[in-house]
């Protein structure tokens, strides 16, 4: 089917699009309210003056297999080929809180990111690698605060001030009843955790950001550009209202949040997600919360390209996809970027494809042009419409949210992933229909005669990361180790901060595991509710 053939022309939010856009099928967009100076309110144009010009955006590698020492000499090969900041992957068992001998881990040790069970792990992922001078991102959520005290324990291994650590944890549990599930808790205890943290960072390390409130996995899940913006805030306005209920003051923690979006094929709609998400985020923060501080109103994100849209078939397609959503990324303009491997539909990324996914970042800051003045495409009718109307398509969304009592109310009652589902349905018959066109999916095939290089997980990985664990369960002082499990069990069972208890805990070799384990035993399990 020709482009000129389609039965409409709408992006994936539906948001019908006109032959052109002119004066007179768009609102008029007032500079001041509406857009402003770049680095002031309301942040359309970018959360700093000069954006690209006084600094690129950080590239990361999202990158973590097998062991704490292979993950290691990844670390450093990207380091040395001009990565700015480290982006941790952790394996399933460590996301969920399990040892790597536990029964449920079976088969999963260090297959989809690193295996870490204790601070000796941690300890060898980060060897050579000064923590004052590198921003490390973690991709971990219902043990994010586990992971955070490992980093710190690590940093004090290394000599390094609290306030002289800088990075970022997922620490998004929200989003994991919605649409990944590597929750553990029930909502109340898990956002106590969250809570804790930002108070303890507030005091104890003030350059850490607290949380990555995650829209990648909702559009991940089959969510549209309009939906991920909306239901990401939803969750945002959800931990603001948590952490103002026990008394944090919002000027403490909120400059700390930042945000984690996916970047799409639709170049002119996810430019304009991103420039929406900031305005409406600033006019949230102001208005709904009182916010004083403009940092507070600034949405600081990390973007990462969309492992969704990666094709296992002509994998090498798979660079021009990504080019185009990190050029979106920047145009809108992201804080930090993750690019996808070509191979990711396959495997995880081998070195090679890892080496050409950070060259495309490098490509777009020296080569391309956009990045020597801040949002070029600023007062263009479409990217301007655009902003608009995700905008108010986001807040219909939130309204709706608002009406059923809040967030936590929506994923309760499933209306937030049902939306999502329909609209993953929707494109995937649009795809088998051919209104969509994947190349190389449903048109454009080719014989698949060349297999390209994948990397593999010997599975002997898994049975040496078990015996390292047991010499460290040997080594451990028992007795320090279940003193502080005891402490932190008492504290888990009152009100005061976990992540002291937490610290300790790592600090005696208690793992992860065992901390979680703990923490099951006093607040239970989360059970999804089956929703119709």
């Amino acid at each position: 089917m020709s482009a000129l053939r389609r039965p409409k022309f709408e992006t994936s939010s539906g948001i019908e699009l006109p032959n052109d856009f002119n004066p007179q099928n768009t609102k008029t967009t007032n500079y001041a309210d509406d857009l402003g100076e770049p680095g002031s309110f309301p942040y359309t144009r970018g959360v700093r003056k000069s954006m690209y010009r006084g600094k690129f955006w950080t590239m990361r590698q999202y990158a973590g297999f097998a062991t704490a020492a292979e993950s290691n000499a990844r670390y450093k090969y990207l380091l040395s080929q001009g990565t700015t900041g480290l982006s941790v992957a952790f394996d399933l068992p460590t996301q969920i809180g399990l040892d790597s001998d536990d029964p449920l881990a079976l088969g999963e040790v260090g297959k989809v990111g690193v295996a870490i069970d204790s601070l000796d792990d941690m300890l060898t992922l980060f060897d050579g690698i000064p923590l004052d001078q590198v921003s490390t991102s973690m991709t971990i959520n219902a043990t994010a605060s586990t992971l955070l005290c490992l980093y710190l324990a690590v940093a004090r291994k290394q000599g390094v001030a609290f306030d002289k650590v800088n990075g970022t944890i997922q620490n998004d549990i929200l989003k994991e009843y919605i649409a990944r599930g590597t929750y553990i808790y029930p909502p109340k205890p898990s956002l106590r955790l969250i809570t804790d943290t930002f108070a303890y960072c507030a005091a104890e390390v003030p350059n850490w950001n607290t949380i990555s409130i995650s829209g990648y996995h909702i559009r991940e899940a089959g969510s549209t550009a309009a939906q991920e913006m909306a239901f990401t805030l939803a969750d945002a306005i959800c931990y603001v209202q948590a952490a103002i209920d026990v008394c944090l003051k919002v000027d403490d923690f909120a400059p700390r949040l930042s945000f984690f979006f996916n970047s799409h094929n639709n170049l002119l709609e996810e430019i304009a997600k991103f420039r929406a998400a900031r305005r409406l985020w600033a006019r949230i923060m102001k208005d709904r919360f009182k916010a004083a501080d403009p940092r507070s109103m600034m949405l600081r994100f990390h973007t990462q390209t969309a492992g969704s849209t990666l094709t296992a078939q002509q994998p090498e397609v798979n660079v021009v996809r990504t080019t185009i959503q990190a050029l979106a990324a920047v145009l809108g303009g992201t804080q930090s970027l993750h690019t996808n491997s070509m191979d990711e539909a396959l495997s995880l990324p081998t070195e090679a494809a890892a080496r050409v996914a950070l060259r495309t970042q490098q490509v777009i800051a020296h080569e391309s042009g956009v990045a020597d003045t801040v949002d070029p495409l600023a007062g263009s009718y479409a990217i301007e419409e655009l902003t608009t109307q995700l905008e108010e398509r986001a807040k219909d969304y939130i309204a709706k949210i608002d009406d059923m009592g809040g967030m936590l109310r929506a994923i309760e009652t499933g209306y937030v992933q049902r939306e999502i589902q329909d609209a993953a349905y929707d494109y995937q018959r649009a795809v088998e229909t051919e209104d969509a066109i994947v190349v190389g999916v449903n048109r454009f095939q080719t014989e698949e005669t060349e297999p390209i290089p994948i990397l593999k997980v010997d599975d002997q990985i898994e049975r040496d990361q078990v015996e390292r664990l047991k010499a460290v369960r040997v080594k451990r002082d028992a007795t320090a180790a279940a003193n502080a499990l005891d402490k932190l069990s008492n504290a888990a069972s009152g009100t005061e901060n976990l992540l002291p208890h937490i610290l300790s805990c790592v600090e005696s070799y208690v793992t992860v595991g065992e901390i979680s384990h703990s923490l099951r035993k006093v607040w239970g399990e989360y059970q999804e509710a089956v929703t119709v």
